[in-house]
């Protein structure tokens, strides 16, 4: 934690010492190091296990591990209810090859072949409650290029590549489903056989760039640069490795100023899951460096969302009165709400839940821009002060936030 803690505080000194983020970023992608994809092979997480004991067992009990389940081999990872009928569901568990998600939806897949499609119900986890499922036109950018049914759309294409290691576009075959040690950190043949951190990839050891691309292979919204691939057009970065550069694969969703659509919200935040890099790429943390996992903490499912820290201690792990993107004062008085309450928590303002990822469920945006009242009133997008405050209007909270001595006017209240 000490050197996470030098780290986060260190290449924001860099940046402002070296002139701006661009001179620290000419200088980190210098330092990069190779992939070892050309030579090894794909071996599977288990192979792992022997010298990663620890790691490994935290890992296999994230949600990243446990992604997509074969209900047959483990029965309690079925959520929905399929024991009483529903209007909305078409069909049984004995059609159920794979369930997928486990936090706010759980969606249904069925084999035909050598594909995977789509059930058209999900189950709501939070509602308990069966949903239609059906991607509508005018949605994803690849809905034209398949047919209208569930079953004119394979997963493969679509999901499947997010869901698994070594996804073959040719054979449909993978070399283990889920999020596994070698999606992170490369095929891994020749670190078994021998050993050393040259022949492996550990993201904490690559430039912020490429580091922050192991997660946005997946954490993003976007097309491949060459696509259709084999005959089929795919919504994942066919190809990529980490350790490579995904732009070498894949390009982001373009983001228009003003626009409001399925992607994003006119100040360019997103609008859907599965786009925190989207998002991200915005912000200034990650021009000064910073990798999703000086937050987040993927081998381990011990708090919410794979946090390093909980609550507010992961952002003041950093933004400390040593920082001088730190607090002045306690969190109280910057956030003039009770300390320990929702209002006081970092994310509350600073990461609203606007992104939509099933009816009434959403997560945290990644900008980590604090969205105005004034923005609402102007473009429509969600603000954190009214979402929570229900009954006050734009007004209240314009109001409000011009009162804030702690806080500039123009920032706050315009």
């Amino acid at each position: 934690m000490h050197e996470s803690r030098i780290r986060c505080w260190g290449v924001r000194a860099l940046a402002v010492l070296l002139g701006g983020a661009g001179l620290l970023l000419s200088s980190t992608l210098a330092a990069q190091p190779s992939s070892p994809a050309g030579k090894a092979s794909y071996v599977g997480s288990e192979r792992c296990q022997k010298c990663h004991q620890e790691l490994y067992g935290g890992w296999k009990r994230t949600r990243m591990a446990n992604v997509v389940r074969d209900p047959r081999e483990h029965p309690e990872a079925v959520l929905g209810d399929f024991k009483h009928p529903d209007p909305v569901r078409s069909f049984s568990l004995d059609d159920v090859a794979f369930v997928y998600g486990s936090r706010y939806k759980q969606r249904y897949f069925t084999r035909k072949g050598n594909d995977y499609f789509p059930l058209p119900a999900q189950w709501d986890i939070a509602g308990k409650r069966w949903l239609p499922y059906h991607v509508e036109a005018g949605t994803d950018w690849w809905v034209p290029h398949y047919g209208p049914t569930n079953f004119d759309r394979p997963t493969g294409p679509t999901c499947d590549g997010c869901h698994s290691v070594n996804y073959n576009v040719e054979t449909h075959t993978v070399t283990e489903w889920n999020v596994g040690c070698e999606k992170c950190h490369g095929p891994g043949s020749e670190h078994v056989a021998h050993p050393t951190r040259k022949n492996i990839i550990n993201p904490e050891t690559l430039e912020y760039v490429r580091a922050n691309d192991v997660c946005m292979q997946c954490h993003t919204q976007g097309r491949p640069l060459r696509n259709p691939v084999s005959d089929r057009w795919y919504d994942w970065p066919v190809g990529y490795v980490a350790g490579e550069r995904l732009a070498d694969y894949w390009e982001l969703e373009e983001l228009k100023p003003g626009a409001s659509n399925f992607y994003q919200y006119p100040d360019l935040t997103a609008h859907k899951n599965r786009m925190q890099g989207n998002d991200f790429v915005q912000s200034t943390m990650y021009h000064r460096g910073l990798r999703c996992f000086d937050c987040h903490q993927v081998h381990s499912d011990k708090i919410e969302s794979n946090l390093k820290l909980k609550g507010n201690e992961v952002c003041l792990f950093c933004h400390n009165d040593q920082n001088p993107a730190g607090l002045r004062g306690s969190v109280s008085q910057h956030t003039h709400h009770a300390e320990g309450s929702t209002g006081s928590q970092c994310v509350a303002c600073h990461m609203p839940t606007i992104e939509q990822t099933i009816k009434d469920n959403f997560v945290a945006a990644h900008t980590f821009r604090f969205i105005t009242p004034k923005e609402t009133e102007v473009s429509g997008i969600p603000n954190p002060c009214t979402s929570c405050h229900r009954d006050k209007s734009t007004a209240w909270a314009t109001e409000q936030l011009k009162g804030w001595n702690t806080a500039s006017p123009w920032r706050m209240a315009q």
